[in-house]
Parts: structure tokens; C-alpha cells; sequence
């Protein structure tokens, strides 16, 4: 008894060195490129205003929180500066194959550079939102789980998705839109942007639960 309960009360990590841990790093970046080249378009469903990174970016979150519930802060912020370092190639590229001179009987020049050419003001809102985002949410779920060891997986959760999709929000739709959206269509994408990642992983939490739990079954450091 004593034994079982000692357990439950340490905090366990696993090895990022081996395991899962290669695969959820493809995940999260692969889903956060995804979402940063969706996020150039605003989208309107009725009241509603938000960008086409809405669709993924809330799974970059979640994949996240699988990290640091599992792997530590540590391995987490290995895989935030990689996918940092990820978008700004990504970014860096797009602005070579803009700037580099068409095709003669290639008439899409413009179109290219609508969706995919290189916006310093996007690129900024997007690494900058990014960054601070994860990295909250990582240091949160961390702290709040040496609090709580094995207890309160769902607190955790939601704790730190609140903090870090605030953050992220804030800073990705100021730096990006603030002038573009002003007064309250500007409010209305900040407000909206944020419930509504946070509520869709307050929604996917029992999927959450089962990959978190299938993830620490998998890794035998943990």
C-alpha cells in the first residue's frame, strides 16, 4: 500500500531519448506549418471571425500538452524551438521562391505571392504568438503537475490551455490584424479566436486522456 501510494505521489517522466518521443515531435511541427500557412486567411461564418489556422492549430496544443504531461518541460521546449526554427525556414523559403524571377508561361505570380508570399507582420504574429504560447503552456502544465502529481490530469490541462491560448491569441492577433480589425470586429476575433481553441480542447480532453494514457503505456521510462 505504502509502495502504490508513493508513486502516486512522485512525478513521473519519460526519456525523450527513445520511444514516442521522435514521432510526436513530427506531429506537433508538422500540424504547426499546416496551421501557419492556413492562418493567412480570415474566414467569417456569420458573426464569427477567425483565420484558417483555426482548423489545426488547436491540435498543435494538444500535442503540446502530450509532451509535457509525459516527456517534461525540458523535452517539450526541444520540440517548440524546433518547430520555431521550422516555420521560420518555412517563412524564409517562401520568400526565396517569391522573390526568385517566374516561369514565362507561368501565370500564377501574384496569386503565390497572395497566399503564400512572404508578410513580415504574419510571419512575426505567428512565430511570436507561437513561442510565448507553448512555452506557457508547457511551464504551466509542468508547475501545476509537480503540484498535483499523477491527480488532476484534466486541472493541468485546461490550466495551462487557458494560459497559453491567451497569450498566443493576444500576441498573434494583435501583431498580425490590429489595424487591419479595429474596434469591436478586432475584440470579436481576439474573444472568439480564444474560446474557441480553448473550448475544442476542452471538447477533444477525453481524446486527449486516451493519448496521454496510450503514450505512457508505450514509454517504459515512464
Amino acid at each position: 500500500m505504502k509502495t502504490t501510494k508513493s508513486k502516486r505521489n512522485k512525478v513521473h517522466f519519460a526519456q525523450e531519448s527513445k520511444g514516442l518521443y521522435p514521432y510526436l515531435i513530427a506531429i506537433f511541427c508538422g500540424l504547426l506549418l499546416i496551421s501557419n500557412i492556413g492562418a493567412v486567411k480570415l474566414i467569417e461564418f456569420g458573426p464569427i471571425i477567425t483565420d484558417g489556422g483555426a482548423f489545426l492549430f488547436p491540435l498543435v496544443y494538444i500535442v503540446g500538452d502530450v509532451l509535457s504531461e509525459v516527456y517534461g518541460f525540458k523535452a517539450t521546449r526541444k520540440a517548440i524551438f524546433t518547430g520555431f526554427g521550422l516555420s521560420i525556414l518555412a517563412s524564409l523559403t517562401f520568400l526565396l521562391v517569391q522573390n526568385s524571377p517566374p516561369a514565362a508561361d507561368w501565370p500564377n505570380q501574384i496569386a503565390f505571392e497572395t497566399i503564400l508570399g512572404f508578410v513580415p507582420q504574419i510571419v512575426l504574429a505567428s512565430i511570436s504568438g507561437y513561442l510565448v504560447g507553448q512555452l506557457l503552456n508547457s511551464y504551466v502544465l509542468v508547475k501545476i503537475k509537480e503540484k498535483t502529481k499523477e491527480k488532476y490530469l484534466w486541472l493541468r490541462l485546461i490550466g495551462s490551455t487557458a494560459v497559453g491560448e491567451l497569450a498566443d491569441t493576444i500576441v498573434f492577433c494583435t501583431i498580425a490584424f490590429y489595424g487591419i480589425l479595429t474596434g469591436i470586429d478586432f475584440i470579436k476575433y481576439v474573444v472568439i479566436g480564444y474560446l474557441y481553441k480553448t473550448l475544442l480542447e476542452v471538447i477533444l480532453l477525453p481524446i486527449t486522456y486516451r493519448v496521454i494514457k496510450f503514450v505512457k503505456t508505450k514509454e517504459l521510462s515512464y
